[in-house]
């Protein structure tokens, strides 16, 4: 059950990590909404009770929009981020492309998913018709550092009109009993699919499996083939849908009855 985060943790005290982290992962700074051919803005069409919108920004960045209004914006960062500032964000900190030092004043709620001094960091905030609440996990030591950082990472979970939308963040190994407990059922995942410098393929099938959504969302892949790596590995157990354009609106009436990949357009490359 913890293969992956053995040979994760193997590889980090032996000192094999694949290159220099933050290299792999940056991109083009994104700030655009879509835009019509003739430059229009594309608003999307307000919400209904019981509906969320979920946006694919890029890289491992959603936005995630409740009836109410609220907006939350997933491992907020420099390189790609939503246009208008989100009322909360959460970050990671494995690389730059997940986290900032300087987040837009705006953002009224800046939720940082890593521990300092060792201490696990710990929230649960409730804003309007939205809850983001995180269950901690580990991650491999950076470049050169033979070490795991515990708390490293978090897994945050969104709960807004009758939802559960976990992202797991930068995660680097398996669950544990009492991650799944922390957890709780969830519909939706967001999930890395890179295979080399989150959990690889064997393992993030294994987390999916241990969660058991209706519905996985890919994010945190480089190319095609590294996503069709990904969709090959998951087709005997889950039907793969594309969604042909960067967000979907989500209500609990329109969950996959059969367990589905959808695959969302990215907004921006990275």
């Amino acid at each position: 059950m913890r293969i992956a985060f053995c040979l994760g943790l193997v590889a980090a005290l032996l000192g094999v990590i694949p290159a220099k982290a933050d290299e792999a992962c940056l991109g083009p700074i994104a700030r655009h909404a879509p835009r019509a051919p003739d430059g229009t803005p594309i608003l999307p069409a307000a919400l209904q009770s019981g509906e969320v919108r979920l946006t694919y920004v890029g890289h491992a960045t959603f936005t995630i929009e409740t009836p109410g209004g609220v907006t939350a914006a997933t491992d907020y960062n420099d390189y790609v981020r939503p246009e208008a500032p989100p009322d909360v964000a959460t970050m990671n900190h494995a690389h730059s492309t997940h986290f900032t030092h300087a987040p837009d004043p705006a953002i009224r709620h800046v939720l940082r998913g890593w521990g300092r001094a060792g201490e696990m960091p710990k929230h649960d905030l409730q804003e309007r018709d939205l809850r983001v609440r995180n269950v901690p996990t580990n991650i491999r030591g950076g470049w050169g550092e033979a070490r795991t950082e515990f708390y490293g990472n978090s897994i945050f979970i969104f709960e807004a009109a009758g939802l559960c939308i976990a992202h797991l963040g930068h995660l680097h190994h398996t669950l544990t009993p009492e991650h799944l407990a922390a957890i709780g059922q969830v519909d939706v995942v967001l999930a890395a699919v890179d295979g080399s410098w989150t959990i690889d393929l064997s393992g993030i099938a294994e987390v999916i499996g241990q969660l058991r959504p209706k519905m996985v969302v890919p994010m945190h892949y480089f190319s095609e083939r590294v996503l069709q790596n990904f969709l090959s590995k998951m087709t005997e157990t889950h039907a793969i849908e594309r969604a042909g354009s960067t967000s979907v609106v989500l209500s609990r009436a329109t969950l996959p009855q059969r367990p589905t990949i959808r695959v969302l357009e990215r907004m921006f490359e990275r």
